[in-house]
């Protein structure tokens, strides 16, 4: 795979890694796609990898020059919880929130999704419906420009090699704009898209539209407007014949991909579908938020935030020794260096709890803790272990003593085949930490990003409210 991965201390430093390297080189952010990329073979160029996930204050949201800005190491999960997105850019906030599982949350960010360029990427939407701005920053300076001119076409950008994504800049909606991002995917959880929609409009007081936006994505080789149907609406009320005729007009705008996920056909009318649905939630005045009040982030104490840099840029050859602390212990392996987090904690650390289930982010068997961090150890490249604190499965229980989720698994009779267990385990302990009783939507939903073949889900779900009840309990004495 790789032959040198880099942790740096300072975004200087991987600039300068960046130019020295060119299109040998890549960024790893979240690095949640780049490492399953590369296990494939689909970046053979790549020789140099720059993780910048410990170099403080990259993963900030702020209010700056009436613009709301994201570093670089801003998840989704930090957009899920952000008060300033949810108040004044709901769009992004909704579609971050169909993004995956809370584990790939916490680690694949909106700037990495920007640059992987997929036209299923949900955040890419409405973020051109926002008519956002990206700032790119090289040891040559920097320039910024629009998301919508950052694409040259399927899963391309105008990224230079010796470039990182520095901001993603967000003018905030006014009082009288209103929007909304609505999916369409095959599933509720983990999801691509089959189709998505972004719309954007101002509305005066007697209803009628302007400026209006609409942005689709996975109906094209890149997201596209649809100036017609944006036509349509300005001056107008959102009627029940404006909103089906700007529906009408955006399907008939675009000229819809045909993939596994859908056919061209299928998308069409999604399309206009989806146009409508938008439209009439702007018209009922009603923000339809799809979000939970309290949603399981599985990220610790610290929520996700950087708080302990590295003193100095460290260059891990494959030879150089991965010196971390697993389950409270200090380990220092000599091994596994190109390998995921996956494959370093089963094959060098043996520890063999952890499982493998798909290798792609899409079964939860492989969760570890990282930093007290929920993640999926599949998307994980190893070296990103030295010098962090990992927690397998092995590591829940106490001595003799067992976590209250893997005893409660035990009496739910929760365990099945038992392969997809560590996955749950590790879920549910981590929720536990975030709430004392959660209800019944957020053990769901912390376990959106868990598979089971086995069973139906119903003992699984008693096993974690048992282990709530026995957590509750255990603090009153």
């Amino acid at each position: 795979m790789w032959e040198a991965y880099h942790s740096v201390s300072t975004i200087d430093e991987a600039l300068a890694l960046l130019n020295d390297h060119g299109s040998a080189a890549r960024i790893v952010a979240g690095g949640t796609d780049l490492i399953i990329e590369m296990e494939r073979g689909q970046h053979p160029q790549l020789k140099t990898l720059i993780d910048i996930t410990r170099v403080p204050h990259l993963d900030q949201i702020a209010l700056q020059d009436d613009r709301i800005v994201l570093g670089p190491l801003v998840t989704h999960n930090h957009v899920v919880a952000s008060e300033l997105i949810r108040q004044r850019v709901l769009p992004l906030a909704q579609a971050s929130w169909e993004v995956g599982a809370p584990q790939i949350r916490n680690r694949a960010t909106v700037a990495g999704n920007l640059i992987t360029a997929s036209p299923a990427n949900d955040t890419i939407t409405p973020l051109i419906a926002l008519e956002a701005e990206v700032t790119l920053t090289s040891v040559a300076g920097e320039r910024s420009m629009k998301l919508a001119d950052f694409y040259s076409g399927f899963r391309q950008t105008v990224l230079r090699p010796d470039e990182l994504l520095r901001e993603i800049r967000i003018p905030p909606l006014g009082a009288d704009q209103h929007g909304i991002f609505l999916k369409l995917g095959l599933r509720r959880a983990q999801a691509i898209s089959v189709v998505d929609a972004a719309v954007i409009l101002r509305l005066d007081g007697s209803g009628r539209a302007s400026d209006a936006r609409i942005a689709l994505g996975s109906v094209a080789e890149t997201i596209v407007r649809v100036p017609a149907a944006e036509a349509h609406l300005n001056g107008k009320c959102l009627t029940e014949d404006t909103v089906d005729e700007a529906g009408r007009l955006a399907s008939e705008s675009v000229k819809p991909i045909d993939d596994v996920r859908g056919s061209a056909e299928y998308r069409a009318e999604m399309v206009k579908i989806l146009v409508a649905r938008a439209l009439r939630h702007l018209a009922s005045g009603e923000q339809l938020d799809s979000i939970p009040a309290a949603p399981p982030m599985l990220w610790g104490a610290d929520e996700g935030i950087v708080t302990r840099g590295l003193p100095a840029s460290i260059a891990h050859s494959p030879e150089a020794p991965i010196k971390s602390c697993v389950n409270g212990v200090d380990v220092n392996i000599t091994t596994g260096q190109q390998k995921s987090l996956l494959h370093w904690l089963r094959d060098d650390v043996k520890l063999p709890g952890t499982k493998e289930g798909c290798a792609e982010g899409e079964c939860g068997a492989c969760t570890v803790f990282l930093d007290d961090v929920a993640v999926m150890a599949c998307m994980v490249h190893a070296p990103r272990a030295h010098g962090a604190e990992i927690v397998t499965v092995e590591g829940l229980q106490k001595g003799e003593t067992l976590h209250p989720i893997q005893k409660a698994f035990i009496d739910q009779a929760a365990v099945q085949c038992g392969y997809c267990t560590p996955g749950f385990l590790m879920s549910g302990a981590k929720l536990l930490d975030e709430f004392d009783a959660p209800d019944t939507e957020q053990i769901n939903y912390s376990i959106s990003g868990n598979l089971c073949r086995c069973t139906g889900y119903y003992k699984i779900v008693d096993a974690f409210r048992q282990a709530a009840l026995m957590i509750a309990e255990a603090r009153q004495g």
